[in-house]
């Protein structure tokens, strides 16, 4: 992989420990993919929100593993519910915009 400035690297950085974050946060709430269900994904979402990473992208990243999750529509289903009850609309915010006046 070629990056073109620091910037570019530093992006690359932040992206990758995103990723690691949302990882390990998996691995603390989930577990594993087999052990994705209703509780967990909610208790996923509700740490992926307390560390003010977005709920939606969290779940975009966990619908990429769709195939792996056995219920996958019923997991799906309880976190839209946890989406719009915890965000503004179900639109993408972090904990952060809170505090905004």
């Amino acid at each position: 992989m070629e990056l073109k400035n620091e910037n570019q690297f530093s992006d690359f950085i932040n992206d990758v420990s995103l990723q690691t974050k949302i990882e390990n946060i998996w691995s603390n709430t989930c577990g594993s993919w087999e052990n994705c269900n209703e509780t967990t994904i909610q208790s996923f979402l509700q740490q992926c929100d307390e560390y003010n990473f977005d709920p939606q992208y969290c779940m975009n990243w966990v619908e990429k593993h769709k195939d792996q999750i056995t219920n996958w529509d019923t997991v799906s289903n309880a976190s839209l519910r946890w989406v719009n009850q915890h965000t503004s609309t179900g639109s993408p915010y972090t904990g952060l915009d809170e505090n905004l006046s």
